[in-house]
């Protein structure tokens, strides 16, 4: 073989298929005569069997109209087909290790693949765990984690009313322009060299080094996060507080957002609707929730409209899965050394949709036990909702 023809077939191979490939070469073993066939298996490590299944293309006189490649049913076989007893293999294995609702068709696995696949071979099926996870998917399983969905205790008769009457108050706020905020502090952090859940990247067998026990050491500090999640902009504001997590925290931790964000955002806001849990500082029994938001209100100017969500139920507060977890998620693994790394942390917090969190530390100090008497209570500027008052109420500026 010269080397034009060699340069040729070179150049000429990647061009085409696999059927188009064994005839070209074979239409050059002809071209090359005696010792070309060699020549060519040589060159192109295409086996002498398909060339000449190649030349019998070529001789054809009704060569198929059909733009297949191969032959109906050529290629790998699929696995279910060469180990037909294989779900039902799987769901042997798994019958001990399944959880979920046997009236739905979406079902999840305790038992890891890599288990399944050793199991599965000492009954002589040898498959990857990549297979079975192809498998378990279209067998209708998925991995699966823990979800808080049963409530605790008996549900109330009317907690789908108020869903749907918080709902149509924030549409209807919304399409008005008037600030809409959904309220909550979450858990307090430790402040030291504690372990904290999750893992980072650091360099092979170099994990960051931490107290070997989360004992709380009296003399370190302790913060607590309230958070501020303006829902028509995606935005959020997290007062960090040193001191007691109480109903005048709550309120104060609201007009500092209202000060250092709202009211730029807002500047021509009559009023704001604020949703938050049954209970904590937030809570709707509380007293002093009711009389430092009156302050509020006369400070802002601003009538607040406030809607509690049913007990049990604060999961479907929007601060929770809107910015809470991701505060969680960006933490994760790193230890909050200080009162600076977490504000730090929390600040740069972000999402893909957009989510911008500002941070402030608050020093001031907020006593446990406050009173607030029925005189006090009967002073407030404040307006029941006809449906479910105790949830739904209005406080108007004084």
């Amino acid at each position: 073989m010269d080397g034009v023809t060699k340069t040729r077939i070179q150049k000429m191979l990647p061009l085409l298929n696999e059927k188009q490939r064994r005839m070209y070469l074979a239409t050059e073993v002809e071209s090359i005569g005696y010792g070309g066939l060699q020549a060519v298996h040589e060159l192109t490590g295409m086996s002498k069997t398909t060339i000449i299944k190649g030349k019998k293309d070529l001789q054809q006189n009704n060569p198929p109209k059909e733009t297949r490649i191969r032959k109906t049913g050529g290629g790998r076989k699929p696995i279910t087909q060469k180990h037909q007893t294989l779900k039902t293999q799987i769901e042997k294995i798994l019958e001990n290790n399944t959880a979920g609702n046997p009236e739905k068709t979406l079902l999840w696995t305790t038992k890891s693949l890599r288990n399944i696949a050793q199991t599965l071979k000492t009954q002589g099926i040898t498959v990857s765990h990549d297979t079975i996870g192809n498998v378990l998917k279209d067998m209708g399983y998925s991995l699966q984690q823990n979800q808080k969905m049963l409530q605790t205790g008996q549900a109330h008769p009317d907690r789908n009313q108020q869903f749907e009457h918080i709902n149509q108050t924030v549409n209807e706020f919304l399409s008005q322009s008037q600030p809409v905020i959904s309220v909550d502090t979450k858990k307090k952090e430790l402040i030291e060299n504690f372990k904290n859940n999750g893992a980072e990247y650091h360099k092979s067998k170099d994990p960051h080094k931490v107290l070997d026990h989360d004992f709380p050491i009296k003399e370190l500090d302790k913060v607590a996060p309230y958070g501020v999640y303006d829902i028509a902009r995606n935005e959020g504001f997290v007062n960090l507080g040193l001191s007691h997590d109480t109903s005048e925290f709550a309120v104060a931790s609201i007009l500092r957002w209202w000060q250092t964000l709202g009211v730029n955002t807002y500047p021509n806001a009559s009023k704001i609707y604020i949703t938050s849990d049954n209970g904590g500082s937030n809570g709707s029994r509380l007293r002093l929730w009711k009389k430092q938001l009156q302050e509020f209100a006369n400070i802002s100017g601003l009538s607040v409209v406030v809607s509690h969500f049913p007990p049990g139920t604060s999961k479907w507060n929007k601060i929770e899965h809107k910015m809470f977890c991701y505060i969680s998620k960006n933490w994760r693994g790193v230890p909050l050394i200080s009162v600076e790394t977490v504000i730090a942390l929390i600040s740069n917090t972000t999402t893909f949709k957009g989510l911008r969190i500002v941070c402030i530390r608050d020093n001031r100090c907020y006593a446990l036990g406050t009173k607030v008497s029925d005189e006090e209570i009967a002073q407030l500027n404040l307006e029941r909702n006809k449906f479910h008052g105790d949830w739904n109420y209005t406080i108007h500026p004084k």
